[in-house]
């Protein structure tokens, strides 16, 4: 049984007041037989141009599983990495791929979505002044989190783990540029994960920068171009739909940015202890409200989709009437 939230009363920035009707889903997906669990999450959610939906999971028997829209399991993508921490799925003019961030691993993977893998690039393209030494094995490295893919076929990943450098790669893989990072006039702290902005000409890269709260906006080629929003509750994802952003919080929140940055909606909110980690276990869920936003994603008809970040491995399903 569905749960519908009518009329939820949404605060934007200004103060104005706007109503808005999402239906939860609180069954969503429907797991295969023999699993009681999606499995550990700290990953994404993407849908491809079919309305399948991409989730990752910490898992090397089922990294990538997909779903129907209405939460049917179809399959796990073979040779999908255990460790996409941050995902996309852009048609290209050879076909539709999967783009994913691996975490542990250091790499950005390209494959088509039967799992044939078209392209990797090493962390080792990026030249070692972009890294970070880990203070336990002395090595420099990145920890790259999300992903996104500019309408020329550049290739933008996020190092949020690590420096909050992005890094910029050509359709082939080659490494262009880097820029971001900590320093003025970037300042990230922990540049989560990215997508780009096609509500403006040119396009440009609007970001989560996660623990200073608020979201960005940069240029293709690197140019901080300011402040989109501010006094958000961690923001962990972001993904275009029309002319809005939607933002997922990692602190038990998902909200609608207009194209201006002000508050159109907020979806989900939780206020009740256990916000933000992923510790809560499913018999403590309450459907609709969402506890660690981790990915966000839409299919054409505007249902959003939340991943979770959660030891057991949540996805909320919000449709629109």
């Amino acid at each position: 049984m569905q749960h519908t939230f009518a009329r939820l009363a949404l605060v934007a920035l200004l103060g104005t007041t706007v109503a808005a009707q999402y239906t939860a889903a609180p069954t969503w997906p429907t797991l295969p037989a023999g699993r009681t669990q999606i499995g550990n999450m700290h990953g994404d959610v993407a849908v491809s141009a079919a309305g399948d939906v991409y989730v990752s999971v910490q898992d090397p028997a089922a990294g990538l599983q997909v779903y129907s829209a209405d939460g049917a399991f179809l399959r796990n993508v073979p040779n999908a990495p255990s460790d996409f921490h941050g995902f996309v799925i852009r048609r290209q003019p050879d076909g539709e791929f999967i783009f994913g961030a691996t975490m542990r691993g250091q790499t950005v993977v390209k494959m088509a979505l039967d799992g044939t893998v078209a392209m990797t690039i090493a962390a080792s393209a990026i030249p070692d002044q972009f890294k970070v030494r880990n203070a336990r094995s002395n090595q420099l490295a990145v920890l790259f989190t999300g992903v996104d893919v500019a309408p020329n076929g550049d290739i933008y990943v996020t190092d949020g783990y690590a420096s909050d450098f992005i890094h910029r790669f050509d359709r082939t893989g080659k490494y262009r540029a880097s820029f971001g990072g900590k320093q003025a006039p970037y300042s990230f702290n922990t540049l989560h994960k990215l997508a780009i902005d096609t509500r403006f000409q040119p396009a440009r890269l609007i970001g989560t920068d996660r623990a200073n709260n608020r979201v960005v906006h940069l240029s293709l080629d690197g140019e901080f171009l300011g402040v989109v929003a501010s006094d958000l509750l961690l923001p962990a994802a972001i993904v275009i739909e029309g002319d809005t952003a939607i933002v997922g919080e990692l602190n038990g929140r998902v909200t609608v940015l207009d194209k201006a940055g002000a508050v159109v909606r907020r979806i989900g909110a939780n206020t009740e202890q256990g916000t933000g980690t992923n510790k809560i276990p499913p018999d403590q869920w309450r459907p609709g409200l969402v506890l660690s936003p981790h990915g966000v994603a839409v299919n054409q008809r505007g249902d959003l989709y939340v991943s979770e970040f959660n030891a057991f491995g949540r996805v909320h399903r919000f449709t629109q009437p």
